[in-house]
């Protein structure tokens, strides 16, 4: 069974960084490509930022191109996802998952952004 746990989350000021962390089973992980998401209250989950199997491409979505940083552990089945100069904005529930996604999200981990 696809599962993924998230960890690392917590309350930040602006400007501030958080590094947070995903471990997962079920499948071939070095096989795939793993993205971070978030999710706000009553919005879908937005693809954050993602990375390909042996991490030669990583993406970003324009509104955190330059804060922050994807990276992957095949060996580990894990992801991180290193972010900087954090905004209110970035305020949000963070999962990861493949991309495009699988049916199984995890519990995600809360970022909040305070002012």
């Amino acid at each position: 069974q696809v599962r993924f746990v998230e960890s690392g989350g917590g309350l930040v000021q602006t400007g501030g960084s958080l590094r947070i962390s995903c471990v997962a089973s079920g499948f071939k992980f070095d096989r795939q490509d793993i993205a971070w998401y978030r999710q706000t209250p009553g919005n879908q989950h937005e693809l954050v930022a993602w990375i390909s199997p042996f991490g030669r491409v990583s993406i970003y979505a324009d509104s955190v191109q330059g804060r922050f940083t994807i990276s992957r552990d095949n060996d580990r089945y894990t992801a991180h996802l290193q972010m900087n100069n954090l905004t209110p904005e970035d305020t949000a529930v963070y999962f990861c998952n493949e991309r495009p996604p699988s049916d199984n999200w995890g519990q995600g981990t809360q970022i909040t952004v305070s002012s």
